[in-house]
């Protein structure tokens, strides 16, 4: 079984979601889309790849706005055009965080600012914990998702929308695949500034995050577990 993963930046990882599918049986295949020395102008030229004869694809996460075109530039429009190809011939995708976003708007949905930013370790209110788990899960978001005409919001909080579906397609707005490595490369980035703005204790943040491995890995594997075998293999 093959599982593309697009990975938006060079930091973010699979993670534990990449290890729950390789746990399952899934061989991955990443694509980076903005290489390391252009993560400050990430307007770069990128060809996805077809979503025909994928078994799942993973869109990641990204420190960006979907609407914002003139940072990300041209390459989200083939992104957009890859998840709703997807769509149409039913392969499963998982949005993470921004690829719920690319989701959402590629299947019909917008995205807007929120009303707060959210950084750190959240509980979520959740319509069905077979599939989507309370948490806690780590956010790091300024955006939130309107789902597409048809989708089932499957967790919200007082924020935001956590999780919704249509057909084969689950998009998430917290980061399951979440590695204390991988919050250490986004204060590197930038995020400890993001952080403080917000009240944040960076060095508390990254501390949490490692205290929390063992719970996340736990629930990462139950989302990834509920996406497989709920909505992946869901009648199309």
């Amino acid at each position: 079984m093959r599982a593309l993963v697009i990975r938006h930046e060079h930091v973010t990882e699979p993670g534990l979601v990449g290890d729950r599918l390789a746990e399952r049986g899934y061989d991955l295949t990443t694509v980076t889309v903005v290489p390391e020395d252009r993560h400050h102008t990430p307007d770069v030229s990128f060809d996805f790849p077809d979503a025909d004869g994928w078994d799942v694809i993973v869109s990641l996460g990204a420190p960006w706005s979907v609407y914002d075109e003139t940072a990300v530039g041209r390459w989200l429009g083939g992104e957009l055009a890859l998840l709703r190809e997807a769509h149409h011939l039913g392969v499963p995708v998982l949005g993470v965080c921004f690829g719920a976003q690319a989701l959402t708007t590629a299947l019909g949905g917008s995205v807007a600012p929120a009303p707060q930013a959210e950084i750190g370790w959240t509980g979520i209110d959740t319509a069905d914990p077979s599939l989507v788990g309370s948490g806690p899960w780590f956010q790091w978001h300024h955006d939130r998702c309107v789902p597409p005409p048809g989708a089932e919001v499957l967790a919200r909080n007082s924020v935001c929308v956590q999780a919704f579906r249509l057909g084969r397609s689950l998009g998430v707005q917290f980061h399951p695949e979440i590695t204390t490595a991988m919050v250490g490369g986004w204060l590197d980035l930038g995020g400890a500034e993001d952080c403080v703005r917000h009240g944040i204790d960076p060095d508390e943040l990254l501390a949490h995050t490692r205290t929390m491995e063992p719970t996340a890995r736990t629930n990462a594997g139950h989302l990834v577990d509920g996406f497989l075998d709920q909505v992946a293999h869901a009648a199309y």
